[in-house]
């Protein structure tokens, strides 16, 4: 084992902090110190499993280096419709690497085992099927579809083909989300009935007026092929490309780019398979740069009784313009407690308040407002009633669980798909779930849209 990793593992034992004496089981750490130990095993030739990315912008650029994490993967291909993007990815990927800007081409090759799709959302669903077909391992990006109508079509293709088929969202990979389930299930906050999800940003890259090159243009951009699927084709634009987010066309906006998030790791905590209302406002406050989707929206999501949890509600907000600052939080909220997760995946904070057996009496309360003689009766009765300890609240001392510096969710969520594929592993993110996520989050955006509440059949997976 390297130096390096020694340190590694040291300080993964050292940099979790555990302040109380709850936090007695160590699952997740654990489980992340068993793959960074097996990440030292010699990987043989056959055991190799080839890449291909599709979509070379920056979460392409992201998922590879966190799939070139996993002992074993080769990249031999990228795809991308800017040919600057090219140029990139032979610079840091290696002269050797293929490079196209038609995915068919990557599809086609027979040393490509899996593909990473880090498209525009448009294409998510179309390259997903087609890879499938042709018996390639799939990454796809989140949301895993464009349209909720699309969903049901790839999840059969995937179960017929039973391709290998993981989204790409990381939270559930996460050991801070693995250990924030484990106490969650523990019973660490009693009953649950709330949540509260946000994603905070206060930049124009936050706001996605990401950087265009000085070349864009037609003759750099393959304009055509990008907007293939589009039935109403329009003259090439710079933000359209460089900056599709921010066009219903092409992305799924907040909801679709962080609501989904903030659901995968709601639906991992609680095992839900979704909610069964969805109602979204919002509006485009403060970015008025041509965008179509908003920059500032709330959702409010009721999850019905199940047989995995009990009723509770979710509120989900996207703030592009927060005098906060850039900030992630969401907040598991139970009758007995408050697990407050930070980040994307670094860490929560369990804060504990119990209600008291005793109701409480005075203070902010009528008592003051009858006869002094009925007060003093009414007091006495509830002390009778009730012991000291009944009526002392609990001094319960906060949780709070970090991961190692420099620790990555990403790195992990591929680990987890380079084991499915070579070891036949269970996904951990499979089209199902992965769809599960999308259509309510997708929903948000039907709601804004269409200002009415929307109905969804968690279950049948489907708009009812």
């Amino acid at each position: 084992m390297s130096s390096d990793r020694r340190r590694f593992l040291k300080q993964l034992g050292s940099t979790i902090v555990l302040t109380s004496a709850s936090l007695s089981s160590f699952a997740a750490m654990e489980e992340h110190e068993r793959r960074i130990l097996q990440a030292e095993k010699r990987v043989s030739a056959n055991d190799k499993i080839r890449i291909a990315t599709i979509g070379m912008g920056i979460m392409g650029f992201n998922d590879t280096r966190a799939a070139l994490t996993c002992p074993g993967v080769e990249l031999v291909a990228c795809c991308d419709l800017y040919k600057g993007r090219l140029q990139r990815a032979k610079e840091v990927f290696g002269a050797n690497i293929f490079t196209t800007d038609d995915y068919r081409v990557i599809l086609d090759r027979k040393d490509v085992d899996a593909v990473i799709i880090a498209t525009s959302d448009n294409w998510h669903s179309t390259i997903a099927i087609a890879a499938m077909h042709k018996g390639k391992a799939v990454y796809s990006e989140k949301p895993m579809v464009h349209y909720i109508g699309e969903g049901l079509n790839e999840i059969k293709v995937q179960q017929d083909t039973q391709a290998k088929f993981q989204v790409g969202s990381q939270r559930i990979s996460s050991i801070a989300f693995q250990k924030a389930k484990e106490l969650y299930q523990a019973g660490a906050i009693g009953q649950i009935n709330s949540i509260e999800a946000s994603f905070n940003r206060q930049s124009a890259l936050g706001a996605w007026q990401y950087t265009i090159p000085l070349d864009a243009s037609e003759q750099t951009v393959a304009w055509d092929r990008f907007q293939a699927n589009e039935k109403m084709k329009l003259p090439y634009e710079n933000n359209r490309f460089f900056r599709w987010r921010n066009y219903r066309e092409y992305g799924t906006g907040v909801a679709g780019d962080l609501f989904v998030h903030l659901l995968t790791g709601i639906h991992f905590l609680t095992d839900s398979k979704g909610p069964d209302k969805i109602f979204a406002i919002g509006g485009t406050y403060y970015w008025k740069d041509g965008r179509n989707v908003p920059d500032v929206m709330s959702a409010v999501i009721e999850y019905p009784e199940t047989k995995e949890h009990p009723a509770f509600q979710a509120n989900l907000r996207v703030n592009f313009i927060s005098g906060e600052g850039e900030r992630t939080s969401t907040k598991i909220i139970g009758s007995e407690g408050v697990i407050d997760l930070f980040g994307e995946g670094d860490g929560f904070t369990i804060h504990k308040n119990k209600l008291t057996k005793a109701p409480g009496i005075g203070g902010w309360d009528s008592l003051y407002t009858y006869p002094e003689a009925m007060q003093k009766q009414l007091l006495d009765n509830y002390n009778k009633k009730y012991s000291a300890a009944d009526q002392q609240s609990q001094n319960i001392p906060d949780v709070t669980y970090s991961a190692p510096q420099g620790y990555n969710a990403s790195n992990d969520h591929f680990a987890n798909f380079m084991d499915a594929i070579r070891n036949g592993k269970p996904i951990v993110e499979d089209a199902v779930f992965g769809f599960r996520a999308a259509a309510p989050a997708l929903a948000c955006n039907e709601s804004y849209f269409q200002n009415k509440v929307m109905h969804w059949d968690a279950n049948q997976m489907k708009m009812v």
